[in-house]
């Protein structure tokens, strides 16, 4: 067992740390990493969206709404509110003809800094797909268009979709889900606690059926294809999950949390990770992710440099001068 948190120093004395709790295994669930932490249970929260989404592949709507690889990775998405995002958000509620208020997820400025300025000085009026979990829904209603199941109450416990997600998880975490570990996401949709084992066989299953032509197989290449061809679809400009398959070239697939969740598996390694900050902070995620992709040689020496760039583990105050560092221990 390791112990490892992130750390925050102002010139060199820590003045934060953040503890991590880490399961890596292969995709045979041989254990290559752990703090320890397997049996606790957490919220996985928005990193397995990818999972949410099969039912929408399985119901058939892609084809029969003509709907391109940037929504099918939008479907899986918590995305940051820029315009490449909402463009695309817009044709999908055309295609299905219906409104944004049919979305239940309420509605939120967008996560993309430039994006809300803009927004703020276009005096655009704030609606549903807005909501960094829009696509999720599109694809919950779009699903039950085609099903002809009720739109009005697709987030019910009991409603049929939910129940085919739930079959989904059960499937692919190798567990039975308890109904005293439901919970409802921030978008209003059915949450559902997890032992971070569980979640590390779910990325192994996502592997194991990626790679060979079982259940779900064709679902979730379909899902992975899309995501890895069209990275910034899945978070945005400023996302690491984006970034860091944009940097990876298709060799890690990866999706991050609320609450500091972060899941990957590495297609070239069949390697897989659950990451939870224990303080639910996401500031800390960018400097273990770097270092567990070094530490399993993820990526080249030249892709790590440009993700080191992106994530940047320098403190720049606002005068643009450096004040401190972020380093992690594994």
């Amino acid at each position: 067992m390791h112990k490892v948190k992130a750390t925050f120093y102002r010139s060199k004395i820590a003045e934060s740390s953040h503890l991590v709790k880490i399961l890596i295994t292969k995709s045979n669930g041989r254990v290559l990493f752990s703090t320890g932490n397997n049996k606790d249970l957490i919220y996985p929260r928005s990193s397995v969206k990818v999972f949410q989404a099969i039912p929408f592949v399985e119901s058939g709507a892609i084809n029969d709404y003509k709907l391109n690889s940037k929504i099918i990775s939008l479907a899986c998405s918590s995305h940051r509110g820029e315009k490449i995002h909402i463009n695309e958000l817009k044709k999908w509620i055309k295609k299905i003809n219906i409104k944004n208020s049919d979305l239940k997820c309420g509605f939120h400025y967008p996560l993309n800094e430039k994006a809300k300025q803009m927004m703020l000085r276009s005096n655009t009026k704030i609606n549903q797909i807005y909501n960094n979990c829009a696509g999720k829904h599109l694809a919950m209603i779009s699903s039950c268009l085609v099903k002809n199941y009720s739109t009005n109450n697709y987030l019910d416990f009991n409603h049929p979709h939910q129940q085919k997600i739930r079959n989904v998880f059960e499937n692919f975490s190798n567990t039975k889900i308890l109904k005293k570990n439901y919970g409802i996401d921030g978008c209003s949709a059915p949450q559902y606690a997890f032992k971070i084992s569980a979640l590390s066989n779910m990325l192994n299953n996502l592997l194991n059926k990626y790679n060979n032509n079982i259940q779900y197989s064709k679902e979730i290449k379909k899902l992975v294809d899309s995501i890895l061809a069209y990275p910034k679809y899945i978070g945005g400009t400023d996302s690491l999950d984006s970034n860091i398959m944009s940097v990876a070239n298709k060799k890690i697939f990866c999706k991050g949390g609320a609450e500091g969740v972060f899941l990957f598996a590495s297609l070239s390694k069949n390697i897989t990770g659950v990451i939870k900050v224990a303080d639910g902070n996401e500031r800390a995620i960018p400097i273990i992710m770097y270092n567990l992709i070094k530490k399993f040689s993820l990526l080249s020496n030249r892709e790590l440099n440009k993700l080191e760039k992106f994530c940047n583990f320098k403190i720049i105050n606002h005068a643009k001068i450096k004040v401190g560092s972020v380093s992690a221990k594994l």
